[in-house]
């Protein structure tokens, strides 16, 4: 199992970012997907999350501003940030996510710096 999250960067408050997540090692498609947030000196934090139906659910902190989706054909999860604010900023990473839980596998993650 391995996920390669990119896509993220330094960005203004109020900015956009798009991130990308490639997943391999196992059947994606059938899988809930997730996205999950690290900021430094805190706990990781889910963020939303994506279904096999595609159903989403989204973290209140980021709801409106956030979209996440999933492209089954390249075994990929995005999450669209609009509207970025600082407490956005952390390390970011994908996984799966069943029973509200994480898999075992992480990436490396994409950092994510919202700051003027």
């Amino acid at each position: 199992v391995q996920f390669v999250e990119s896509g993220g960067g330094l960005v203004q408050p109020g900015g956009s970012l798009r991130l990308s997540c490639a997943a391999s090692g196992f059947i994606f498609s059938i899988y809930s997907m997730a996205w999950y947030r690290q900021a430094p000196g805190k706990q990781r934090e889910l963020v939303a999350t994506i279904a096999s139906s595609r159903s989403t659910m989204y973290a209140d902190s980021v709801k409106g501003r956030f979209t996440i989706s999933r492209e089954n054909a390249k075994n990929t999860v995005y999450l669209q940030m609009n509207s970025l604010k600082p407490e956005d900023t952390a390390v970011y990473y994908c996984n799966t996510n069943v029973g509200g839980r994480p898999g075992d596998y992480w990436g490396q993650g994409t950092q994510v710096t919202v700051s003027s």
